[in-house]
């Protein structure tokens, strides 16, 4: 039989054990969501094209969010695009992505770029592992077969020369599978683009290719028709 000191001592035991649970409950309530409970959308990459810079995605940043996104799910990479695309920059972008599903535990990511941002894009998917972690990529106004206006500044610029017509880079990338992997690809063009030439240098064979009408080239960024075919092809 306990005596009355044994009985005390027992009390005080277990009241000491049941305060240094506490601290243990409140820090599961306060714990951060896991991954399956995370949003199941995927941040979005957006990557510009040649002498440009990210600030040319305000308007489709503004009509993201309006969608629903947040702001932390929408990235805008900035680069140096007087670069190389297959030696430079399609593993510089492949860097960024890895930034990006580590810092929102994404799996996966969306891509949109535009012009000479489509053919560095298509290179780290195609060739630079891309192809695993890229769930939609999206190209406004890409010059997938090259275009004639580069000759204009070919002489001296690396990024000229890869987007000329039948260049390395175009060779390659166009070379079997033009949409490779599980990756869902589209493509929006205009017939009246002053940049790509010839104008249906854009579509690619095995994405959805969707004609905008008559826009600049640097038009297709703020269009509403282009932003709702994004948002859509997106939510697909």
């Amino acid at each position: 039989m306990l005596t009355t000191r044994q009985r005390l001592m027992a009390l005080v035991t277990l009241c000491l054990a049941l305060l240094a649970a506490l601290p243990a409950h409140a820090t599961e309530r306060a714990s951060p969501r896991t991954a399956d409970q995370a949003s199941p959308r995927n941040p979005v990459v957006l990557v510009h094209g040649y002498n440009a810079d990210p600030g040319v995605w305000g308007s489709l940043r503004e009509d993201l969010r309006a969608a629903g996104y947040a702001d932390s799910e929408l990235f805008s990479w900035g680069y140096d695009t007087h670069r190389s695309v297959n030696e430079v920059l399609a593993g510089q972008l492949a860097g960024y992505v890895d930034e990006v599903r580590r810092r929102t535990g994404a799996a996966e990511v969306d891509v949109v770029a535009h012009s000479f941002g489509s053919l560095v894009s298509r290179w780290y998917v195609k060739f630079g592992g891309g192809a695993a972690v890229v769930d939609h990529w999206i190209s406004l106004a890409g010059p997938s077969r090259g275009t004639s206006t580069a000759w204009a500044c070919a002489l001296w610029d690396q990024a000229c020369r890869d987007m000329t017509p039948g260049s390395y880079v175009v060779r390659n990338l166009n070379a079997g599978d033009e949409t490779p992997g599980a990756v869902r690809y589209a493509t929006f063009w205009s017939n009246c683009d002053e940049v790509v030439n010839p104008d249906d240098s854009v579509p690619l064979a095995g994405a959805a290719n969707t004609p905008v009408g008559c826009l600049g080239h640097n038009d297709l960024l703020g269009d509403d028709g282009t932003s709702a075919g994004i948002r859509a092809f997106l939510a697909s």
